[in-house]
């Protein structure tokens, strides 16, 4: 078979909701929601090996670490191993006092009451009993009518409220879900859900939860948002209920449908680390909760160290964490393209210029730090990279800050070896190559030995400047002129050379000069301090231009700043 020319043979497109005046389009969220992780039970039986209880016991100590409150631990009535794990959980005192277990069960007697025992004795609970609702599954999966269908929930409410009776010691709360309810009739399921009310007499202290699944998405996210809308506007008693979301990521869209569903009036969302569960998955608490922290709300959750969280899924779940993954992947923070690095790398240096804290870096929603990544890997090398990438490795890895020039430069030198060797250069790649052009003098034509400088009197003002004798502040006043002694290796000779400039650094062009090196000039010069305190060392660069109108440029490293910059003339010179 192939795809059809005409799918609308085979498939229908989903119906508009009757919602007049929707109100979801036109608010914000403003406030964490009440966050459920179903890792445990979702994520756990979508797993090609499911966790055995050590496992478990890991991933239920992060969710508490992380700052979850509710946390589904399993489906007792599968099996001994789950309801041993489970009230194993109770009995050990493993649950803290603020935190509230919750456990999943079809509406069936049998299966309640299992529920409710692994739970027994707990401080709190949640018991969870859903039962499917939509056309599809009333006609094809179990043959019966709405009012059937609306029976089963009803006699699961029974269920919950007997065995919550049966067991006095825990403070039981309950959750109803009509499950498949993103592709059930809307007022039908708001009709079921009235009556299991009826049963269970929720209040507004005593809230039941209602928990409407996009068990399979089968819509836009908007579509989705209309149907809690609609669901809300219309329930009876809807202060006596926690409207609670769980999508998943069919179309994938899961996350957007829960955050549409919040601003349509939901108060609680269901969903994995990293959107783990089923088919595609759960939507994926990390991405929602990190997008709610970027739009300045706290999600009450704690990702400070997002790395030890997702060792601690991929090693419970034996799945990826994929390195595209919102916020977690490996590369999220990551630019191989030379315009993104520039505007990052210009980013970064804005920031050190701001006087508040507000972000405010390209392509970068987030500040790594805050999730307790280094800076390091925001920018790495390959053969799409530009000058801003290859200079971002050096400051941060080396200390250097090169001239706008010299990056433009150097990076064609990093670009060829990319080219080269087809794959991405790190840092020691980058440093080897800096060193091989500018820095390391054997096999180079001129090598510095030794040098001193001295002054003679002169009366004629300087043309270049002052200082290290060069740069426009000196240009009117008169300046003694500099004797540069120095002793090179020039071609593997050792040779004495001198010359005499208006600064050190037109002294040293002036011996190179009259020692046959290059005829060049000036064209620019910085310096600037690597390290603090006793250890710091100074770079200098310099740009000159030759007699033809090459541009040579030069890095001298010293721990004095003028031997650096002796060496930076000789670096240039040898680039000739």
């Amino acid at each position: 078979m192939t795809m059809l020319r005409d799918p609308s043979v085979k498939y229908s497109a989903f119906p508009q909701i009757p919602l007049a005046n929707r109100e979801w389009p036109g608010r914000t969220i403003t406030k964490a929601p009440i966050w459920l992780s179903t890792d445990m039970r979702d994520g756990n039986q979508a797993l090609i090996d499911p966790m055995d209880a050590e496992k478990k016991a890991r991933f239920f100590d992060l969710l508490v670490r992380i700052g979850l409150k509710e946390i589904e631990v399993g489906f007792p009535s599968a099996g001994a191993t789950e309801f041993d794990f489970i009230s194993g959980l109770v009995r050990d005192g493993r649950i803290p006092d603020d935190v509230t277990p919750q456990v999943l069960t079809q509406s069936r007697a049998d299966l309640i009451r299992t529920s409710f025992d692994s739970l027994a004795g707990a401080k709190t609970a949640i018991v969870h009993v859903y039962n499917a609702v939509s056309p599809a599954w009333r006609k094809i999966v179990f043959g019966m009518d709405m009012h059937e269908i609306k029976g089963i929930a009803i006699d699961g409410a029974k269920q919950l409220r007997d065995n919550a009776a049966r067991l006095p010691q825990t403070n039981w709360r309950f959750e109803y879900s009509p499950e498949t309810f993103s592709t059930a009739e809307l007022d039908f399921s708001i009709e079921t859900c009235a009556a299991v009310m009826d049963i269970l007499q929720p209040t507004a202290e005593n809230p039941i939860i209602l928990n409407l699944p996009a068990t399979v998405e089968a819509a836009t996210a908007n579509i989705y948002a209309d149907q809690i809308e609609y669901f809300a506007r219309n329930l009876p008693n809807r202060d006596a209920a926690i409207i609670s979301l769980h999508t998943h990521n069919d179309r994938g869209t899961g996350v957007a449908a829960a955050e549409l569903g919040l601003l349509a009036g939901a108060d609680r969302v269901e969903g994995c680390l990293f959107g783990n569960g089923e088919r595609t998955g759960n939507t994926c608490l990390v991405t929602i909760a990190l997008n709610m922290y970027t739009q300045g709300v706290d999600p009450c959750l704690d990702f400070s160290n997002i790395d030890e969280v997702i060792q601690t899924v991929e090693y419970c779940n034996q799945l990826p964490v994929h390195p595209r993954h919102p916020y977690g992947g490996e590369l999220v923070y990551t630019a191989f393209s030379g315009s993104h690095q520039d505007a990052i790398k210009k980013g970064f240096a804005a920031r050190e210029r701001q006087n508040d804290e507000r972000w405010e870096v390209p392509y970068l929603p987030i500040d790594p730090a805050d999730l307790g990544r280094s800076y390091e890997a925001v920018i790495r090398v390959n053969s799409q990279s530009g000058k801003g990438g290859v200079a971002w490795v050096l400051e941060q890895d080396k200390g250097l800050k090169l001239p706008k020039k010299m990056q433009a430069s150097f990076s064609h030198t990093i670009q060829a070896l990319a080219d080269e060797t087809s794959r991405e250069l790190g840092a020691e790649d980058i440093w080897h190559a800096f060193e091989g052009q500018y820095l390391t003098t054997e096999a180079k034509r001129f090598q510095l030995v030794d040098w001193s400088e001295s002054h003679a009197p002169s009366n004629s003002p300087s043309p270049s400047g002052e200082g290290l004798g060069w740069g426009p502040s000196a240009q009117s006043r008169p300046n003694p002129e500099r004797i540069f002694a120095g002793v090179l290796l020039i071609d593997g000779t050792q040779r004495s050379v001198s010359g005499r400039g208006n600064g050190l650094m037109s002294s040293v062009i002036a011996a190179l000069a009259e020692s046959g090196g290059p005829i060049m000039d000036i064209v620019d010069y910085s310096e600037h301090a690597i390290g603090q305190g006793s250890n710091v060392q100074a770079a200098a660069y310099v740009e000159c231009r030759t007699a033809d109108g090459k541009s040579l440029f030069g890095c001298g490293l010293d721990t004095d700043v003028a031997t650096a910059s002796v060496r930076a003339i000789l670096s240039a010179a040898n680039g000739a």
